[in-house]
């Protein structure tokens, strides 16, 4: 349960380190477009802390898989939105609303009593049949992804989210189904290429759908994607359990975890810093309430 926190921790982090870093990069101007960009953002140190992050992040998150059921570690991943918000106030001074240190808390309660509850990862390896499905839904993903400038204006966000949330679930399910680290045996685990395959498209559907549409929507589905769908596969198909007799704070901790990431979608990507805000916003945040999305 530490390594998913710490995954959580520093993904959360990660995030706001890359933005203010890829702000800074896009305010030198200079040529080259988004690649631009992108390059001058690597020779600053908060981007390259942020990557170091997020390797470090997924280390811990394949260490917690090996150890955790899928529940408690996906639970744990869609915390990392608290981290955001919590870094986002402390760096960007972005002023969080009370109904937002609320969300804070209630994550923090969702997975104090998962980590109550949970047991062991489940005893099942799973079934070909499941490596090649995993292996099916990231190549959906990844179709979703680069049909993303051609999907309808209007619930672009939410299949967008909903893919990447999927993609990331496939990420989370293949470690499970990778049973060795031989060369010889993962070149030939379908699971290996579901993992690979489906981080990236997640990561590609997720892109799009921060830049194409609502970011509190996007987030919000990609939460339900990579929290319910992989938590039904473990209990169902590879036998994760909880603790004897704490079933129902397992699922109550895991209602309520999720619950409260879904209260800070609006974090999904962070926030701009309070002082580059026109006056004409509002205190509480830099996005137009009645739509989600972030104004600048």
């Amino acid at each position: 349960m530490l390594c998913a926190l710490g995954a959580a921790v520093c993904f959360g982090t990660a995030t706001v380190l890359q933005a203010v870093a890829a702000r800074a990069a896009s305010a030198q101007g200079g040529r080259g477009g988004e690649a631009g960009v992108l390059l001058r953002a690597l020779r600053q140190w908060r981007y390259l802390a942020g990557l170091a992050l997020d390797g470090l992040g997924f280390v811990l998150q394949v260490a917690a898989l090996r150890s955790l059921p899928i529940y408690a570690v996906s639970a744990a991943l869609a915390s990392s939105l608290a981290v955001t918000a919590v870094v986002a106030a402390r760096l960007l001074r972005v002023r969080l609303r009370r109904s937002e240190w609320a969300a804070v808390a209630v994550v923090c309660a969702g997975l104090a009593m998962l980590g109550l509850a949970s047991g062991a990862e489940g005893d099942r390896g799973g079934s070909d049949a499941l490596r090649f499905a995993m292996l099916g839904v990231a190549l959906g993903v990844l179709g979703v992804g680069l049909a993303g400038g051609r999907l309808p204006e209007r619930g672009r966000g939410l299949v967008l989210g909903l893919a990447a949330g999927f993609g990331f679930g496939v990420v989370e399910v293949a470690v499970r189904l990778i049973d060795s680290v031989a060369v010889s045996e993962l070149v030939v685990n379908p699971a290996t290429y579901a993992l690979l395959l489906g981080g990236g498209a997640a990561f590609l559907a997720l892109t799009s759908a921060l830049q194409r549409g609502s970011v509190t929507t996007a987030t919000a589905a990609m939460v339900i994607g990579e929290t319910i769908g992989p938590a039904l596969v473990g209990v169902v198909w590879l036998g994760d359990r909880t603790r004897e007799g704490l079933a129902w704070l397992a699922v109550l901790g895991f209602v309520v975890a999720v619950a409260g990431a879904l209260a800070l979608a609006r974090f999904g990507e962070a926030p701009v810093e309070e002082d580059q805000v026109g006056r004409g916003q509002s205190e509480e945040g830099q996005f137009d309430e009645g739509q989600g999305e972030k104004t600048t």
